[in-house]
């Protein structure tokens, strides 16, 4: 056994719908008696790719004694369901040689055993490109996938060392230069305080900061009243968290200029 990060399923938020089961590739999730269940601990890498596709919002990660993940056990029980098996990056030995501290290296990986693309973990770091006014040719300056806040895992590689940029879901629409001023060089979590769940995103906030290796946050946020919920989301993570970052912030106008 061993203490690491687990899903953990709500069932009287739960309805049944289903929508986790092919978002996990290696099908840990499976519907019994009308209700989305974890078939075994050691079939969960804990990296939480199905929290995204839970419209109920029953989905979360949590940090619990739980048998480790097996890779071997989760290819006899792919091709027990007539799956694909999943090809997994092998952590490297972290210090203490304990799991729950490994980091993983991720590179973007195939579409495999019917999961979503859309919460594959990405970490695309490039090499510094010259700048362009030439439409279509201007650098991204985005560094890994995914962005949302509900789909990115607190131990995802891409916060390890870096800057966490906690921004409105507008922020990038209405400032223009969002990647060259204010994303570039950080790791990216979006969302909306006034439409998703605020403590939802605190608790997993929180462990973000707590097991992500973050340097510092920073939140862009937009002058409307309701975007400044986002600031107060990040200061309780931090307060919760007990660990003392640097802190942050940028307010964008609803024009698009800087406040």
């Amino acid at each position: 056994m061993a203490t690491r990060e687990m899903v953990n399923i709500d069932e009287d938020k739960c309805d049944g719908c289903g929508l986790c089961v092919p978002s996990c590739a290696e099908g840990a999730i499976q519907i019994i008696d009308g209700k989305a269940r974890l078939v075994a601990d050691n079939l969960c890498d804990g990296l939480g790719a199905c929290l995204g596709d839970c419209p109920q919002g029953a989905i979360t990660i949590e940090r619990r004694e739980a048998d480790e993940f097996d890779e071997d056990a989760v290819e006899t029980h792919l091709k027990k369901m007539g799956r694909e098996p999943v090809a997994h990056a092998h952590p490297a030995p972290a210090a203490g040689g304990c799991p729950s501290a490994q980091v993983k290296s991720f590179t973007p990986p195939a579409h495999a055993g019917g999961g979503c693309p859309s919460a594959r973990l990405m970490n695309f770091e490039k090499t510094e490109s010259s700048s362009s006014d030439t439409p279509g040719q201007r650098p991204s300056e985005l560094r890994q996938w995914p962005v949302l806040m509900n789909l990115v895992p607190p131990t995802a590689p891409f916060l390890e060392g870096k800057e966490l940029l906690l921004s409105a879901d507008c922020a990038p629409f209405a400032y223009a230069d969002f990647h060259k001023d204010i994303l570039k060089g950080r790791s990216l979590v979006v969302g909306c305080p006034k439409f998703d769940d605020a403590q939802l995103y605190i608790e997993k906030l929180t462990a973000m900061i707590k097991s992500g290796g973050i340097t510092k946050i920073v939140v862009a946020h937009m002058e409307v009243p309701c975007c400044s919920g986002l600031i107060a989301i990040a200061r309780q993570a931090l307060d919760a968290s007990g660990v003392d970052l640097p802190f942050e912030t940028v307010k964008i106008g609803v024009q698009g200029d800087l406040k």
